[in-house]
C-alpha cells in the first residue's frame, strides 16, 4: 500500500473572501509602506549600480575564496565581492579569481594606494597571485544598469498582462498584473527596510519570482475559467472560493517544495547567492498570498461577464457543490 502524505485534505471548505477588504488593504498598505521606505530609506544598491572597481587575478596554484575574503577583510574596503572564475580553457596551472570592490569616491574607483595594499594582502594567503586586469566602473554606467534593469521589470510585467489578457478576459489580466506589481514593490520594500543589499542578482530574482506568482494565478484562472463554465448560475463569490480551495493542495505543495530548497541553499549557499535567495524566498511567499488575496480580490470586484442565455437545465441540481451547502 502506497504512502501519501497529504498536507491539506481532498475537501476543504474555507472562506478565502470572508475578510477581502481586510486583506487587500494590508496589501495595499505593505505596497505604499515599500515605496515610502525606497522613497525616505533608498535602497543599498552593490556594485552593480553604484559602481566599483573590478580586479582580475590568476595564481598557478589553487585558492580559496574564504582566504581572499578574510586577507582582504581588515583594509575595511567596503562592499566586496570575490568569486572564483572557471573556464574549459584554462589549464591546471592557471586559477583566475574575480574580485569587485565597491566605490570609494565620485569617480568610483579603488585609488593606486588601496590596490597596492589589497595585492599585498593576497600575497600573504596567496604569494604567487598576479593581477592581470583592473577595471573601474563609474556612477554613469551604474545608472545605466540601474534604468535597464527597470526597462526589464517593465517590460515582463507589460509581456504577462497581454498574455492573461489574449488567454483570459480584461478582468483577468489585470488582477494578474496588479498582483505582480504587488510582488515586486514588497519585495523591494523589505529589501530597503533591511537595507540587504541590491544588485543585479537580486533583478534576477524579481523576474523569476514574476514568472512564479504569474504561474500560480494561472493555474486558478484556468480551473476558475472551468468552474465559471461548470456552475452556471452560482455566484462569482463561492466560484472562486471553491476554485481556490480546489486548487490549494497544489498551491502548497508548490510553495512548500520550492521552500525547502530556497532553504537549503540560503543556509549552505554563502554569501554571494544570499541575496537571491532571499528574495526568492520571500517572492514565494508574497506570491502565493497575492494569488489569492489580491489577484483573485481584482477579478471578483471587476467582475465577470458571464452570458448564459441558454443555460443546461442538468446544471441546476449541481450549482452548488456539497461541500459548500452547508459551509458557515
Amino acid at each position: 500500500m502506497a504512502f501519501r502524505l497529504k498536507l491539506v485534505p481532498d475537501e476543504t471548505r474555507i472562506d478565502f473572501f470572508r475578510w477581502q477588504w481586510l486583506t487587500f488593504g494590508i496589501s495595499a498598505a505593505a505596497m505604499l509602506l515599500s515605496v515610502i521606505s525606497v522613497l525616505v530609506v533608498g535602497l543599498n544598491f552593490g556594485i552593480d549600480f553604484k559602481g566599483g572597481t573590478t580586479i582580475r587575478t590568476t595564481s598557478p596554484t589553487a585558492f580559496e575564496v574564504g582566504d581572499y575574503r578574510q586577507a582582504l577583510s581588515p583594509l575595511d574596503l567596503g562592499d566586496v565581492s570575490i568569486t572564483e572564475v572557471f573556464d574549459p580553457g584554462f589549464g591546471q596551472d592557471k586559477h583566475v579569481a574575480q574580485i569587485r570592490i565597491g566605490t570609494q569616491d565620485e569617480t568610483g574607483s579603488v585609488t593606486p594606494e588601496q590596490l597596492n595594499e589589497v595585492e599585498a594582502a593576497l600575497r600573504t594567503v596567496d604569494p604567487q597571485v598576479r593581477f592581470e586586469a583592473v577595471e573601474s566602473v563609474g556612477p554613469k554606467v551604474s545608472g545605466e544598469l540601474i534604468m535597464t534593469a527597470i526597462y526589464a521589470v517593465a517590460a515582463a510585467t507589460v509581456g504577462i498582462l497581454l498574455y492573461i489578457w489574449l488567454r483570459f478576459e480584461w478582468q483577468f489580466s489585470v488582477g494578474a498584473v496588479v498582483a505582480v506589481v504587488h510582488d515586486v514593490l514588497v519585495t523591494i520594500g523589505i529589501f530597503s527596510i533591511l537595507q540587504l543589499k541590491f544588485d543585479l542578482t537580486t533583478i534576477a530574482a524579481l523576474l523569476t519570482i514574476l514568472g512564479y506568482s504569474v504561474n500560480d494565478t494561472v493555474v486558478v484562472f484556468d480551473r476558475l475559467r472551468e468552474n465559471l463554465m461548470k456552475f452556471k448560475s452560482m455566484p462569482l463569490r463561492e466560484v472562486m472560493n471553491l476554485t481556490v480551495n480546489e486548487t490549494l493542495s497544489r498551491t502548497v505543495m508548490t510553495a512548500l517544495t520550492t521552500a525547502l530548497a530556497l532553504g537549503a541553499m540560503i543556509a549552505f549557499g554563502g554569501d554571494v547567492i544570499r541575496g537571491f535567495v532571499f528574495a526568492m524566498l520571500w517572492g514565494v511567499v508574497v506570491g502565493t498570498y497575492s494569488s489569492v488575496y489580491v489577484a483573485k480580490n481584482i477579478v471578483l470586484w471587476l467582475g465577470v461577464k458571464r452570458d448564459w442565455s441558454k443555460p443546461d437545465p442538468q446544471d441546476k441540481t449541481d450549482e452548488v457543490p456539497a461541500a459548500f451547502r452547508d459551509a458557515p
